[in-house]
């Protein structure tokens, strides 16, 4: 269920709202099937530097998009979409454009609120006209096209509802769908929302400038429920509704129904090393350990299919690396593996694993049991611990100063289809936890964020690539602060009878071309 339908506004529990954000909402840009940008909202853009380096994009936009009460999308849209998520939960993630920086600090520090309308004034984002779009960035961004395409807080708010009201009446705007608002660009809009009852319906937008692809007989789904409900499975066997998620990896090795289908993700699941600890403060050692796993083995027979893998970008995504490239990362040599640890004197204690506890559609007790077998096969001793409270103790420190645990398991997710989102995690303000950062004095960590900090400014997509590529090389290869296991896929059950219900790539619930096949014409519906 959605936390909030204030695109702009959100909440740091984002993930929750992607099904319907993207069900009733665009960007300026949109991504094909293969993974690159193509227009969206904009139909053509010029990119350009200024004389200061920052990066300037003209966005000229569709001239036949329309609300979902017929008004036209205009640029001023933007402006008020973009400066109102500059002031909600999520606005560092705007921290890109040109004089954002500075309006961000003036509402940490509680600066007067003349100051701060003043400063959002200043943003780099402007309407030349109803139809033209000007943005510029503090800095060039190589990832900035893919993310306007994916992430929410990017698209434009219907300025001619929302300018002019007061804070109350924009919260009950969007807390309280009614009268055809809030208004939509996509295929679907909300017509109701029952937070009690968990239930969200959306209706068909038939003024969308998106309409649902769609094939001779076919017709847009007019309305969609979404529920929450812990008996999904039950309701779908009794055929209450048309599509249930199977969140149980268990589930899958024990019964796969005909109708089961799957979704490779554009994601990582891997293992992490507490790079404080002794033993494992040792790059040698986790090279070591990562170089004893064979993904193979570890995935095999618990999954209906599986993606082991030993780099971090899956191969779907735009800039990963070659088989040349991932050759030289870390890979199962057992033979080295043993070696490389007799070398550095081997491991001498126990190690502790910590994953989440409960099942989901990652089999997470299964890998962590492979991984504590095939470690013992080189001589590490694998202690296992399933925790309800993971984030927290993954986070939690010992006495005497380093994290507690020795390796963790977890999924890392893209954001969208760029390699800068897989790696924003590991940075030194990202939420990794391996402690990495106070590897070699520092200085693996700062060659890896320059690395980054380059091909985030690079405009050659080749050069900018090759950049990426080092800096895996640093985080999986060199340093290996992680060992990636596979890419996850998402399963799920869908009815015949629908067509385009499934899960993206981003694992979010796909609604965007939702069809079935179209009733019966009446003879009253015939020739007039």
């Amino acid at each position: 269920m959605p936390t909030t339908l204030d695109w702009s506004h959100s909440d740091p529990e984002s993930w929750a709202n992607y099904p319907v954000m993207l069900a009733t909402q665009r960007g300026l840009t949109q991504l094909g099937p293969d993974h690159s940008v193509r227009p969206g909202l904009a139909e053509r853009w010029e990119r350009s530097r200024d004389a200061q380096g920052r990066e300037v994009y003209v966005f000229h936009l569709r001239r036949d998009v329309h609300w979902s009460d017929g008004s036209l999308l205009t640029a001023r849209d933007f402006v008020v979409g973009w400066r109102r998520a500059l002031r909600g939960r999520e606005r560092g993630e705007m921290a890109d454009l040109d004089g954002a920086s500075e309006a961000l600090a003036l509402q940490e520090t509680l600066a007067p609120e003349a100051d701060i309308r003043a400063a959002l004034e200043r943003v780099g984002v402007q309407a030349l006209d109803p139809h033209t779009l000007k943005v510029v960035l503090a800095h060039p961004r190589s990832y900035f096209l893919a993310r306007v395409a994916n992430v929410y807080i990017f698209y434009p708010a219907p300025a001619v509802d929302l300018e002019g009201r007061s804070d109350e009446a924009v919260r009950d705007y969007f807390d309280r769908p009614r009268d055809g608002r809030p208004l939509a660009l996509g295929p679907y809009r909300v017509e109701s929302w029952d937070r009690a009852g968990e239930r969200v319906r959306l209706v068909h937008n038939p003024r969308s400038a998106f309409p649902v692809p769609l094939a001779e007989g076919e017709a847009p789904v007019p309305v969609i429920t979404l529920m929450k409900s812990e008996i999904g499975p039950a309701l779908y066997e009794r055929g209450r509704v048309d599509f249930v998620f199977v969140d149980s990896a268990a589930a899958l090795r024990v019964r796969r129904p005909d109708d089961l289908q799957r979704e490779p993700l554009l994601s990582t699941y891997y293992l992490a090393f507490n790079t404080e600890k002794p033993p494992l403060d040792r790059p040698e050692v986790r090279r070591a350990l990562s170089r004893a796993l064979d993904r193979e083995a570890l995935m095999a027979g618990l999954l209906p299919a599986a993606r082991p893998s030993h780099v971090l970008l899956p191969p779907e995504l735009p800039g990963a690396a070659t088989p040349e490239e991932a050759a030289r990362l870390p890979r199962h040599e057992p033979e080295r593996a043993r070696a490389e640890l007799a070398g550095a004197g081997g491991v001498a204690r126990p190690l502790r694993l910590i994953y989440r506890s409960g099942d989901n559609f990652v089999p997470e007790v299964a890998i962590a049991e492979r991984i504590a077998a095939q470690l013992a096969k080189v001589g590490v001793q694998v202690v296992l611990e399933a925790r309800s409270d993971f984030t927290a103790e993954v986070a939690r420190r010992t006495a005497e100063g380093p994290r507690a645990y020795d390796l963790y398991l977890r999924r890392l997710g893209g954001d969208y289809a760029h390699p800068n989102t897989f790696f924003t995690l590991f940075e030194r303000s990202g939420n990794h936890q391996t402690g990495w950062e106070t590897q070699g004095g520092g200085e693996p960590m700062r060659r890896f964020e320059q690395l980054l900090e380059a091909a985030d400014a690079e405009s050659d997509e080749a050069r900018a690539r090759a950049l990426y590529v080092r800096a895996q090389e640093v985080l999986v290869g060199e340093q290996a602060v992680i060992a990636p296991l596979y890419h996850p896929d998402r399963y799920f059950r869908a009815r015949d009878s629908l067509s385009g219900l499934d899960v993206d790539p981003f694992n979010f619930l796909a609604l965007r071309s939702l069809r079935q096949a179209a009733p019966p014409r009446t003879q009253a519906e015939g020739t007039p």
